[in-house]
């Protein structure tokens, strides 16, 4: 979860607290409302503003920004896109409810507040998936931005006396695909295959045996990957899965899917000296704040943005 949404935590848990007597707020009817800016021919109107506006006095901020929040979030989410980045309805839904958790609330109650306060839910989820995938952004964009050319790789070695190692693992990715015009009637049957097949995984030598019986099961040799490399959605359960077996089953895009470690080992070369460092650079940065705030200004000025 993102410093972002953490910051919310305890006035929205107040929130949650005066519940029962806060007065319900309705919110404004989408037809009735106006297109107030248009960021790259994508619409922000007074309903959208409405909604962060509220939100912000969750977050002890003046309702007075949710104009220029609303932007700065659109502008993000089409780099987001355009960088094709994707957060996953189950991942959203996770984090909704482990936020929700936090707070001491259950994901139906969560959603009562939201709707008393005139955030609604809808409102916040699509917040929660812009940090999502923007954290994810920033993230590529610290790595890019913190390569080092091989001299400054030596001299730093030199300078701090070590040579840094990263685990790289030899890895092969399940999918079972599922149409998105039929997710809703073949999700769970999916899932339980699945899960069978990572339960029967011993090794990346037998999965394609396992796999010829079944319909729509793609297997997929991803190669070396280093540990900074790996994606931030599988990174976690790759690190704490040993040689020859499989990830827990995940939920994508493309249907469900698990990760298959072949095998691991510990690289020391200068192309990990060079990710490593500039890993070790990037989250020197608060939270990645001041490369959030350049990439956005950034995305301003090279956007359309008209105010009505």
């Amino acid at each position: 979860m993102t410093t972002f949404i953490k910051k919310l935590a305890a006035p929205l848990f107040a929130v949650a607290l005066l519940s029962a007597a806060a007065p319900l707020v309705l919110p404004v009817p989408a037809q009735a409302s106006e297109v107030k800016y248009i960021v790259n021919k994508q619409a922000i109107t007074s309903y959208d503003i409405d909604r962060r506006a509220a939100f912000l006095k969750l977050q002890k901020r003046s309702p007075s920004e949710a104009g220029s929040d609303m932007v700065d979030q659109v502008l993000r989410s089409q780099e987001i896109a355009r960088i094709k980045v994707n957060v996953t309805d189950a991942q959203l839904d996770d984090s909704y409810k482990r936020f929700a958790e936090s707070n001491k609330l259950t994901p139906a109650q969560m959603d009562e507040i939201l709707n008393k306060a005139g955030v609604t839910k809808a409102h916040f989820r699509e917040y929660m998936r812009v940090q999502m995938g923007w954290g994810q952004v920033l993230g590529m964009r610290a790595r890019s931005e913190g390569r080092m050319s091989e001299q400054d790789v030596v001299q730093r070695m030199m300078k701090e006396g070590r040579k840094p190692s990263a685990t790289e693992y030899l890895l092969q990715q399940v999918i079972f695909v599922v149409p998105a015009a039929e997710r809703g009637s073949m999700l769970g049957k999916r899932k339980r295959e699945a899960d069978a097949m990572r339960a029967r995984f011993n090794g990346c030598d037998s999965t394609r045996s396992f796999a010829k019986g079944l319909i729509d099961v793609t297997v997929r040799d991803l190669g070396r990957v280093l540990e900074p490399e790996l994606p931030s959605e599988w990174s976690d359960q790759i690190k704490s899965t040993k040689a020859g077996g499989a990830t827990g089953v995940k939920e994508t895009a493309r249907g469900v899917e698990f990760i298959g470690v072949c095998s691991q080992r510990e690289v020391s070369n200068d192309r990990v000296a060079r990710m490593v460092f500039g890993a070790e650079d990037a989250s020197k940065n608060e939270g990645g704040e001041a490369l959030s705030k350049k990439y956005t200004e950034e995305l301003h000025k090279r956007g359309q943005i008209v105010k009505r």
